[in-house]
């Protein structure tokens, strides 16, 4: 990997803050909470900062964007549609790529509820006018603007909504996403829609006559499909369908942690069969686990090590889904937009934490997962595929050159 192209550009710095947009405090883009020891020897910190250099790095599913410190007032920021970047924390993550879901359940741009067509198409719009006046972070559209990325010091964000939602009962809709620089997209968003059920409802429709005429218009465009919040008989259906490889973008294992939002080995296997990956999730209060039930790093590789033995590590990687600001309180702000209701997040009893140690931001993910791979005696190869080679791999077969 060449040094880091970054220049010091901060989000829509090209206006008049203040006076062409309004502004308001944000969080830190680093050393936001303490640093997480994981108690590696001198050789095994310099294998570790090695593999993080010299590996393509990519993150299935993060928000890598800043939040404002006073997170309540969200809401607000939103309606703006700009979204800052986070630039400088970037810079510091070692990462390739991250596939950025820009607001999704929070896009409430125009009014008090998400997924709306003409706020996605304003976030779009607005996040890649940003991005349009710096070098450092590029959009990508193919593979090879990823390894590009790579050689050249930059970092490249491939766009990506959690649902379908916003295109109703609009096939073109997805070509119209595609053309803006879409090239991943969920099916459904924890609450049905008109391609399928989400993870929320209380009877599981599975994909619908619809939904199987959008996969396969998403295998025609070449984007990649995600189920990471669509029910278990629609992520089913999903890899029934689909001729090309299906993603969990972010989740984790439910024989692991017994919640809906966590995905049963069934599914697991289904997505390994299709070729597919699965992105292991650190959002908060998520991918706990039994062993080590106050979230953190270890509770995330729990996870990681489940889906390693049912699907084979050729098969996972991670999706963090984190951010840049106070995810807890993201989560209370919108629980109800979020769809994180109790039947979201009910299941055995677990410790409350105020943010997840070892994986609070995209800044401080992959250093953290890189070097508990090496203290735990993965070889180089095995680092490789699972922070970003299986992506890379898969996305071979789904995208277009």
């Amino acid at each position: 990997m060449a040094d880091s192209r970054y220049a010091g550009y901060r989000s829509y710095s090209y206006l008049r803050s203040g006076e062409d947009f309004e502004t308001f405090e944000l969080d830190s883009e680093y050393d936001r909470v303490p640093a997480y020891d994981l108690g590696l020897t001198g050789e095994q910190a310099d294998r570790a900062r090695r593999l993080l250099g010299d590996s393509v790095v990519i993150s299935l599913h993060d928000h890598p964007v800043l939040f404002p410190r006073r997170i309540e007032q969200t809401p607000e920021y939103n309606r703006t549609a700009r979204q800052h970047t986070a630039f400088a924390g970037l810079a510091r993550s070692g990462m390739t790529a991250v596939f950025d879901n820009l607001m999704d359940g929070t896009a409430c741009v125009t009014g008090n509820a998400p997924w709306k067509w003409h706020d996605i198409i304003a976030d779009l719009g607005m996040r890649q006018a940003d991005i349009a006046h710096q070098d450092f972070v590029v959009v990508a559209r193919t593979v090879e603007d990823i390894l590009d990325a790579h050689e050249t010091g930059r970092l490249a964000l491939v766009l990506g909504l959690e649902a379908a939602t916003p295109i109703e009962n609009e096939l073109d809709r997805l070509d119209i996403l595609y053309g803006l620089g879409v090239r991943q997209i969920g099916i459904a968003y924890s609450e049905a829609n008109a391609l399928g059920s989400g993870l929320r409802e209380v009877r599981d429709g599975g994909l619908t006559g619809f939904g199987r005429r959008a996969v396969e218009r998403m295998n025609l465009l070449g984007m990649a499909i995600d189920v990471s919040h669509s029910s278990d008989r629609t992520g089913l259906d999903v890899c029934e369908v689909s001729e090309k490889p299906v993603f969990i973008t972010h989740a984790g294992a439910r024989a692991v942690w017994d919640t809906s939002r966590m995905k049963p080995d069934e599914l697991l296997r289904a997505v390994a069969a299709t070729g597919g990956v699965f992105g292991i999730s650190a959002a908060p209060h998520t991918t706990v686990s039994a062993a080590h039930p106050a979230h953190s790093l270890e509770s995330v590789m729990d996870h990681f090590v489940h889906c390693v033995e049912v699907m084979g590590i050729e098969h996972v990687a991670f999706g963090p889904d984190t951010l840049y600001g106070d995810h807890v309180g993201l989560h209370r702000v919108f629980s109800r937009l979020l769809g994180l209701g109790e039947r979201a997040v009910a299941g055995p009893a677990f410790e409350r934490v105020p943010y997840v140690a070892g994986m609070e931001s995209p800044t401080e993910n992959f250093t953290n997962i890189v070097g508990w791979l090496v203290k735990h005696g993965y070889s180089d190869d095995e680092i490789r595929a699972v922070v970003g080679g299986n992506i890379v791999r898969a996305l071979r077969e789904i995208w277009v050159d």
